[in-house]
């Protein structure tokens, strides 16, 4: 699995008997209890939301604006984790990897992919609504599809290039039953090569989190701000406002926190406690059982869709059954079911409204 904890279970032993770290490895009997079902959980559920999220996006959504694309390409990023995941899956169960150095390598690649690609373009439809509901008026607003089709396209290409190299490289370890499809492994075996990327992703997995996360912060306090200081501070109209935000927010919280933190942790103790063997094996036990958190974000993303496109919210209670269709669903300030991508959110005309009163915002 790609994850700090696999440099420990791959850890062999010098002459058979001499541990090659200080402390000694901590074994793969947890990762093979804990994770199958929790991954398997992950998969079902990401598979029933994402199916419908494409059914919605392909089939019913009349018309496409630079919002509902990069919600597309996140439901492309959450297909890549799922096909992913099934073969992890099956190599937990059977306590090796039996698919071979070429799928191993695809393997890892399309996981580490996944990751990234979520933070990325939920932060990406964040931005996006900053704007929409702070900046009005700025030409970021006024974005075309075929604009909105090279941000999706230069995010994937800042996703993408950093794991590339992994693609070059063997990650099988081990031979016959013992085969283990491992990105990480202890550094006694690795090549320099090896070692570089090992920390690079270190590095990826923290500043990859935390920067995001302080976009999506700064956004979210804004657009309270902002509306709060325009008398727009009722409470329904605020949440419909900040619902992007804090949906997004509470999806890094859950699913991508407890694994930065984790490997921070087993970092800074490989590094600066080496003979810490108690803190050692807690945090690598607690950054297993985060590995579980950290792919939920497939399956937590199609809340995402609803509480970010008015569109889409709408098209899938229209697909409901009478019985279960949602009641009438006010103005909301991205965009309006029936309207061209071209057509201005309730939000938007609100602020339009006040420009003669309240001036209009700095572009």
């Amino acid at each position: 699995m790609p994850t700090e904890p696999n440099e420990n279970f791959t850890t062999t032993m010098l002459n058979s008997t001499t541990p090659i770290l200080g402390c000694p490895p901590v074994g793969i009997q947890l990762e093979g209890v804990i994770l199958p079902p929790v991954l398997t959980i992950d998969v079902i559920l990401g598979i029933l939301g994402n199916v419908v999220a494409l059914w919605i996006f392909c089939f019913k959504l009349k018309s496409w604006n630079p919002n509902t694309l990069f919600l597309f390409n996140l439901v492309i990023a959450d297909f890549m984790v799922l096909v992913s995941l099934p073969l992890r899956i099956d190599a937990l169960l059977r306590g090796h990897w039996v698919f071979g150095d070429g799928m191993c390598r695809i393997n890892l690649f399309l996981m580490f992919s996944n990751r990234t690609a979520s933070i990325a373009l939920m932060t990406v439809v964040a931005i996006y609504r900053y704007f929409k509901v702070v900046h009005p008026h700025h030409r970021f607003n006024r974005m075309t599809k075929r604009q909105a089709v090279f941000v999706s396209v230069f995010v994937w290409l800042l996703v993408i290039s950093p794991r590339v190299p992994m693609l070059a490289y063997n990650h099988i370890k081990g031979s016959g039953s013992s085969t283990q499809c491992f990105f990480f492994t202890s550094y006694k075996e690795a090549s320099r090569a090896i070692i570089i990327l090992v920390g690079m992703h270190r590095i990826l997995t923290v500043v990859e989190f935390i920067i995001p996360m302080a976009m999506l912060l700064f956004c979210s306090i804004r657009i309270s701000s902002f509306l709060k200081g325009r008398q727009m501070g009722k409470a329904d109209k605020v949440r419909k406002a900040m619902r992007v935000c804090v949906a997004i927010v509470a999806v890094f919280m859950v699913c991508f926190l407890p694994t930065t933190v984790t490997t921070i942790g087993v970092w800074y103790i490989r590094s600066y406690r080496p003979l810490d063997c108690s803190s050692f094996y807690t945090f690598t036990q607690l950054n297993i059982v985060s590995l579980g958190l950290n792919f939920l974000n497939s399956a937590l993303d199609p809340i995402v869709y609803v509480f970010s496109s008015s569109m889409f919210r709408k098209a899938l209670c229209s697909s409901l059954p009478r019985a279960l269709r949602c009641g009438k669903d006010a103005g909301d300030d991205g965009e309006n079911a029936q309207s061209t991508s071209g057509t201005q959110s309730t939000t938007q005309q609100e602020l339009k409204s006040m420009r003669t009163d309240r001036g209009s915002e700095a572009m």
